[in-house]
Parts: C-alpha cells; structure tokens; sequence
C-alpha cells in the first residue's frame, strides 16, 4: 500500500522508476510500520540474520505452511531448513535482472524454455507479481549470451534431474547466478505429456513414466471448457492453468472459504495472491488476478492445485477494500457472477455454458495404454444409467461396482408410481403401482447391462427408506394450507391430507438406522421380487439378441445371516422361475454389501450365503465412528486442525478403524468362501491412499464414479509398482519417491 501510493502519487508505473528521496520516505514509513507491532527495526547484521533464520523454522506452524502441508499429504512432523548463502543484486543496473524458469512448458508440457523475468528487480519482485514481467524468449535480444547460457544450463539440469526443472536465476551486472533448482509444478496433461516425451527420449523407464504422474492430475485431463456462442469477454489475461470455471466472484481469502462453506462457487480475485490466501485459493473453484506473471504465487499455486487461473489481467481494476472489480467505466460488485477460461486468458461476464472436451483424449488414451500394463487390481465405476455406464467403459473400468436402483426412481414420470406403491393401503395395490415401475426398471437394466456388455453389473436392491420418496412434512402442510385457501376440490385436498399422514407415519428418529436397505425387502419382498423380475427380464431380452450381460444382485445393509438368507432366497427363486420359463441359460450372483460393523463381525456366516461382498465404506465409516456424513462437516474441521484425525475419514479410509473392519470381514469371508469376489463400491475407492489400502488386502477391485477411473486405475498401478520393486528387494524405481 506505501509502494502503490507513492508511485500514485508521482505517477509512475513501478517503484524502481521513483526519486532517492521517495525510496527514504518509504524506508522510513516501512520502519514505523514494524515499530507498531513494538519491535524497531534491527540494525546490527548478525541480529538480522539470526532473526532471518528464525522466521524460516518459525514459518513451519504458520497457517498457510500447515494449509500447504494438508494439501500436498507433507507430514507434520517432518521438520524445514535454512539455507544461508551469498547474495547477488538484480537490480543493480541496466544489465542486472533476475527471473524464473522451467525447462518445459509446465502447463502443456511442450519442451522449450519457458519463464519470466524482469529486468533491474530483485527474484521476490518477479514471483509476488507486484509487476507483470517478460517472457525469458525476450531476453534474446536483450542479453543474447546470457539465454544461450540459460538454453545450455535448462539442457543439463534435465539430463541431471531427470526431470522438468523450475528454476530461479538473478542477472548481476552482466554476469548469470543460477539460485536454485527443483523438480518442477506442473498441470495435469503438462505431467502426462512431459513422462510420455521424456520416455521417448530415453530419459526414464515406463515405470517412471507411470510414477512421474499423480492420480488426482488426471481429472484435469478431462476439464469441460466453455460454449463460446453468447460469451461476453470483458479482459484477457494470461493463461495461467488451465480449465473452465464459473463462480460468484469474492475479494478475500476469507470470504472464499466462508462464501464456499455455505455452498457457493466462488472466483477468487485479487490484484495479487500471497501464500496468506492459499486456504482461499483452495476453496475457490477459479483465481484471479490482475497483476502478475505465468510464474507468480497465484499461477505456481493453481497449477498445483489443478485450479483455473487467469493472472496479470492488468485492464481490470481489482480493489479488496471496496470489494469491487472496474473496467472501462463498468463495475463488478462481490456476488456477481464471472467466468475464467484459464487456457484462453479469457474473463467473461456471467455465467456462460460449458461442454465437456475431448481435447485431451488422445494423450490420456496413451498413457492409459502403458498404466495397463502394470495395473493389478480392477477399477469399476458406480454408475446408475447406461450414459454413465458407458464413460466408464470408455476409461477403462471393467465393471460396474455400485448401480443404486433408488436414483431411477426420482425422475418425473415414476416418481408418483413409487409414491403411488408407498400409499397403497394393501398389498394388490402395492403390486399394481409395483408392474407399471417394473417396466421403467428393466428399460433402465437394459441399456446398463447391454453399455457393460461381458462387464460385471452390481445392482443394490432398494436402500433409502421410503420417506425419501415423498415431500417433506413442512411442504406438505404448506401446499395443504394453499389448496385451502384457493378453495380447490375436496377430493384433492383429501389427497395430499393421506400424504401427509404416511409421510407422518414413516418419521423415523434416525432414518440412516431405520427401516432402509434389507429391512424394507423382508416387510415389502414383493419391492424385492420387483426388482429382480426386472433385472432377469432384461438380461433374458439381452442374452437372446446375442449380448453377455452379467448381473450381481446386491442385498443392502445386512447385519445378521437370518436376513440375507431371507433376501437371497427371494431373489434366487424369482430369479430360476424367469430363467426357467424363457428358457435362457444366465450366470448371475448374489451377495451383500457390507456396511455394518456387524456384517464384518459374522462375514463367515455372510459367506455361506453371499457370492460376493461389497464394502459400503460410506456409511461403514458413518456406523463405526458414530458419524453421520451429513452433520460431521460442523466438526471435522475442529478434528484435523486439533490433530484428533489426520483426515476427513469420508475422503480417505479410516485404515486403523474402519480398515482393521474390512481386513477382518475379507480374511472371514475368504476363509468360508474361497472363491468370494470382494470389492469397495464407496467414494474412497477414487481416493489414492485408500486404493493402497485395498491394494494391501487383495481386494478384486475397488469402484468409484466414472470420471474418477483414470485417476483411481493409475493409483492401482502405482501399488503394482512398488510391491514389485519391494518385492524383488529393490526400491521404488523413481529417484523422488
């Protein structure tokens, strides 16, 4: 704020253009600044240096370190360093600078210098994006022996490295200081195409290529981008990292969090990024800024982060204080809406349409075809209609892990026939409104299991509990109050009055405990047998033009022996019955999904019955905790700042608690069963550290959503990987592990 106003005030551009006399009064106004907090300003060397060094090892519990630490899996007790070494001065003239680099493009990965520097300015002034700076290409003209000597040094610290490197370097007086060297942040398909060409080149084996890249990176390979057709662009900036992003724009780190913990999407912008925004960075779905370069803090970060980012839009005025964006006469205030294309530069007004892209494909495909080769254990998807079900064939998965028949009955044409089933008061009219749901039923079984055709299919029998199928009680009774008051005809009103009794009579105290899953097919088996009339009646029609499809009924929330004995039975004599009267010959399997610590307890008598398990490790870590996944949220956050979990243990597998449940369940159930087929169908079967886990226990497969295949096959590999190079006494064939 000093800097800004004294080169307002004598109207330049930067601080490196204003009088000695201005440079003392900043100095000075800069050492009142630090009296406030009642330290002067030490002017003994060595007591600044100690206190240089003290502010690094005291940076490690600073919040962004530990924010920065939760992000990247950095362990908190690992400890920092301090490096002491001989300054040099880039702004010590005319032929003075200083500048970052990287040896390839570390968003697109193509192999040619790449980065930034500013002449007379020292590095910090290059990274802080207090001033936009030069493309490096640029210093061929003005230092052309000093970008040859760059051009030979990025040559040889690759060979060296093995690796893309992003480097720092301070021009003094002519003479070139290279300052620092490390392995280089970079996008998801700069990490892809950067392992597949230094493959090509013979720099690193197919191992390392397959270790160089991250699971998480490979969901930016299949970013959406933006319906060009009504977009109004309002500035271009640089194009910082990649992806299309639409969100509420907000002025602080703060208010992202704040704005995103309530549900919103939010855009990030600030003339700058410092690493005191990086939780704000995090909750943004988009960053913005309007000074700084593709090397500043808030491009470097969202990279990382795998975030849209347009930095250095210099047209748009960006003002925290009054919470404002201006541009040509025109104002943006907090809360309005703005879309970043961060591969373009492009700002844009409003919220404009996106696509999905397939512009990533081919490099993905390819390096799909060398993680194939050493991928050990299966990925699925959890898919619940035949588009879905196709994506994930299309990834690679080799099954559907979860298919939740309760998604199909939401849609607009069946939900008043399920409506219909719940308020029927016998069971003839249960069985009426039952056919006429069967038939949208075996429609939908149809186009999965023919999308999955030779592919595995899990289908879950109903879960919710029933209530979830009718309208809140507070809607009912303000909908009953409106057809009052509009005096509308008694027998509606009667109607919606039944409504609102059985939505009265199914209040359950705690409905995710209540009468769901298994419950419901033992009170209800004619919802039990609907279901598998409609899941044999279309692999029937399937199996005669010709297709292989292969169903697995999956009986949900089972805890005791008694009850998957009295829903496999069900399914198995519905089943035979259909296969006999249409003469078809199908494989099928029933099993159980194993949610309740219960169900990992007796899995050896679960076995005895069930053909396969599936671990429900949603609501399996819900009911070993004591945590409902809704509610946690208020608390979780207390829990990993306090240290009481390393995780949110919805996002990665609990391995000591819930995991010690799924070991013991799998050893019992294997030992009953030897030929079991076990797998995970939650959402931690997309998440790195929990594939590892499974990986560990010998699990078929895990299953995730489709998008997440790619990321969760590439986990597999990386487990395949390192138990081999264990195993042949070796190490991790990858110099960085």
């Amino acid at each position: 704020e000093v800097l800004s106003e004294h080169t307002t005030r004598r109207k330049v551009s930067h601080e490196i253009e204003l009088e000695e006399e201005d440079l003392k009064e900043i100095c000075d106004e800069f050492k009142r600044i630090i009296a406030r907090d009642g330290k002067e300003f030490p002017q003994d060397p060595y007591r600044q240096l100690e206190m240089a060094v003290e502010a690094v090892f005291l940076s490690w519990d600073n919040p962004r370190a530990k924010t920065y630490r939760r992000l990247n899996d950095i362990p908190e007790d690992l400890g920092t360093a301090v490096n002491v070494q001989m300054m040099v001065f880039g702004n010590r003239g005319e032929r003075s600078g200083s500048g970052v680099g990287f040896t390839r493009n570390p968003a697109t990965g193509e192999k040619h210098l790449y980065g930034e520097y500013l002449p007379q300015a020292q590095g910090e002034e290059v990274v802080a994006g207090t001033r936009t700076p030069l493309p490096v290409s640029q210093m061929k003209q003005q230092f052309p022996e000093i970008h040859a000597q760059l051009l030979d040094i990025s040559e040889r610290l690759e060979k060296l490295r093995r690796d893309m490197q992003d480097f720092e370097f301070t021009l003094e007086d002519g003479h070139l200081y290279m300052l620092q060297t490390r392995d280089g942040k970079r996008t998801g398909p700069a990490a892809v195409q950067i392992a597949l060409d230094m493959l090509e080149e013979g720099l690193i084996t197919p191992l390392e290529a397959i270790l160089r890249v991250e699971a998480d990176q490979l969901d930016q390979l299949l970013h959406p981008v933006f319906k060009d057709d009504d977009a109004v662009e309002i500035a271009r900036g640089l194009p910082a990292s990649p992806g299309a992003a639409v969100g509420k724009v907000v002025f602080s780190a703060d208010d992202a969090e704040h704005w995103a913990g309530r549900g919103e999407k939010v855009i990030l912008a600030r003339p700058e990024t410092t690493p005191d925004d990086i939780h704000g960075m995090e909750a943004a779905v988009a960053i913005l800024t309007s000074r700084g370069g593709m090397t500043s803090h808030a491009a470097v970060v969202a990279r990382g982060m795998g975030k849209c980012s347009v930095v250095g839009c210099e047209s748009l005025r960006i003002d925290p204080k009054n919470k404002t964006i201006e541009w040509d006469g025109n104002r943006l205030n907090e809360g309005d809406v703005l879309s970043l294309d961060g591969t373009t530069g492009r700002v844009m007004l409003g919220a404009v349409e996106m696509v999905d892209t397939g512009g990533n494909r081919e490099l993905l495909d390819r390096f799909m075809t060398l993680v194939g080769q050493v991928e050990a254990m299966g990925v699925r998807a959890n898919a619940d209609r035949p588009d879905q079900a196709s994506i994930a064939r299309d990834f690679g998965a080799i099954g559907i892990g979860l298919c939740r028949t309760e998604h199909m009955f939401f849609e607009e044409d069946r939900l008043p026939l399920m409506q219909q089933m719940i308020l029927s008061d016998s069971l003839e009219k249960r069985e009426e409104a039952l056919a006429k749901l069967k038939k949208f039923q075996r429609k939908d079984f149809e186009g999965i299991l023919e999308a999955m055709d030779g592919l595995p299919v899990t289908i879950r029998l109903l879960d919710p509990p029933l209530h979830e199928f009718l309208p809140p009680h507070e809607n009912q009774v303000e909908k009953i109050q409106r057809l009052r008051q509009k005096g509308a005809d008694q027998a509606e009103i009667r109607r919606q009055e039944e409504i609102l009794k059985r939505i009265e009579s199914l209040h359950e105290a705690n409905p995710m405990l209540g009468h769901r899953g298994c419950r419901l097919g033992i009170t209800y088996p004619e919802i039990t047998r609907m279901q598998t009339q409609a899941i044999i009646e279309a692999a029937c029609q399937l199996k005669k033009a010709g297709k292989n499809p292969v169903p697995e009924i999956m009986v949900p929330l089972v805890s005791m022996k008694g009850e998957l004995a009295n829903q496999a039975e069900v399914v198995r004599k519905t089943a035979d019955e259909i296969l006999a009267k249409q003469g078809v010959d199908l494989d099928y399997l029933v099993g159980t999904m194993i949610e309740l610590p219960r169900a990992c307890l007796v899995a050896d008598e679960l076995a005895e019955i069930s053909e396969f398990f599936s671990f429900g490790t949603n609501d399996l870590t819900q009911t070993t905790f004591g945590f409902s996944r809704d509610d946690a949220v208020k608390f979780l956050g207390a829990y990993e700042k306090e240290k009481i979990l390393a995780k949110d243990p919805f996002q990665t597998l609990d391995q000591s608690g819930v995991g010690q449940l799924v070991a013991m369940a799998v050893e019992r159930g294997r030992q009953a069963r030897g030929d079991i087929k076990v797998g995970i169908c939650g959402e931690h079967g997309g998440d790195p550290a929990s594939i590892e886990f499974c990986h560990g226990q010998k699990l078929d497969y895990v299953s995730c959503s489709p998008f997440r295949v790619p990321g969760a096959r590439l986990a597999s590999a990386h487990c395949s990987i390192r138990e081999q190079s264990q195993s042949a006494g070796g190490d991790v064939p990858f110099r960085d592990r």
